[in-house]
């Protein structure tokens, strides 16, 4: 054979050689991603959270593959953003409230605005977001925010309104602390995963919780009385966050597949939560809890007694020269816009 032969030959197999591996199937090219959870894994909203990397997976016809890892199983829950940061995690999913101080403006959704549904409160938050787009943020991309229904007290005896709280030892954690303290009660701080044993054992008469809790954590077994009165009404914004290099390193569809499917599990979340808390009272009053409705008066003093919290971040906000009263009035005006 001529040697301008062989040469065109080795390039013809060459050229072949790529088309091939061009064509590989997917399997060959998968993006491989690790998604970590702190949510029980018989909570609604990890069901959801699950669901959310097969239905990834689904529409990227196979192209992403996301392993799920939960209940902590891989990170712990104050852990998660910053594994997520570093790569350790690909997606992360927690709550800013495992991280006093790491997200201040953000804190505004943290505060007793008073929200009344976990779908209510899901769409401010990522409401807030496209609104001002904390930096406190940039360090990974957001996919979305969502947050349970409301923050009340439930307590061990019953009780007829915000008044007989005064002097109770009350579970709290960084959120609900403040709240408690307002209305004269003694927060205990303590890991959700001593409070049933606190509960049982009197060490604490009674917690500031989502409904949902009395069912999902077993509370309604120690807990007798809950005040519906959301004057006291706080949340817990949760984030479902990415690694920003994987982020960038994505295909700009599957890009704008996780942009959808992230849009559409943010109110699946929210909604979720509600559901939670519906069955949980369903759940409780069949154990004879005593649900204690407050009228509009009582509403409108207990959220009196919230205006120093206000008062504190607007006063921290200034301090770090960000948008303290800016971000306060959106939440506030949203809320009433949006009931």
């Amino acid at each position: 054979m001529k040697k301008g032969s062989i040469v065109f030959a080795l390039t013809c197999l060459s050229v072949l050689l790529i088309v091939f591996v061009m064509h590989l199937p997917v399997e060959a090219q998968v993006i491989r991603l690790k998604y970590a959870n702190f949510i029980p894994p018989s909570h609604k909203n990890a069901v959801h959270s699950e669901q959310f990397c097969k239905e990834i997976e689904k529409r990227t016809g196979g192209r992403v593959k996301i392993i799920y890892l939960a209940t902590g199983t891989f990170v712990s829950a104050p852990q998660i953003y910053d594994s997520t940061i570093k790569g350790i995690c690909d997606i992360g999913h927690s709550a800013t409230a495992y991280s006093a101080g790491r997200f201040p403006l953000s804190e505004a959704l943290d505060l007793p605005l008073g929200s009344t549904s976990g779908i209510q409160a899901t769409r401010l938050a990522n409401a807030f977001y496209k609104k001002f787009k904390p930096k406190e943020l940039d360090e990974t991309k957001l996919l979305y925010f969502h947050a349970p229904g409301p923050g009340l007290f439930h307590t061990k005896k019953v009780v007829s309104g915000i008044d007989d709280i005064k002097g109770m030892r009350i579970k709290a954690n960084a959120s609900s602390a403040k709240v408690i303290k307002a209305v004269g009660g003694s927060p205990v701080t303590m890991p959700i995963s001593e409070t049933y044993d606190a509960l049982q054992k009197g060490l604490v008469d009674g917690i500031a919780l989502n409904t949902d809790t009395l069912k999902s954590l077993k509370y309604a077994d120690h807990i007798h009385c809950t005040l519906e009165n959301t004057g006291v009404a706080y949340t817990t914004a949760l984030f479902v966050v990415m690694n920003k290099e994987k982020w960038n390193q994505l295909p700009p569809d599957i890009q704008n597949i996780f942009e959808q499917v992230s849009q559409e599990y943010a109110e699946k979340m929210g909604q979720a939560w509600d559901e939670a808390d519906l069955e949980a009272k369903s759940y409780a009053i069949k154990k004879g809890h005593k649900f204690v409705p407050a009228s509009k008066e009582q509403v409108a003093k207990a959220h009196e007694k919230m205006k120093p919290i206000m008062d504190e971040y607007l006063q921290r906000m200034k301090a770090k020269n960000l948008p303290g009263e800016e971000a306060l009035k959106f939440c506030e005006d949203w809320l009433r816009a949006n009931p």
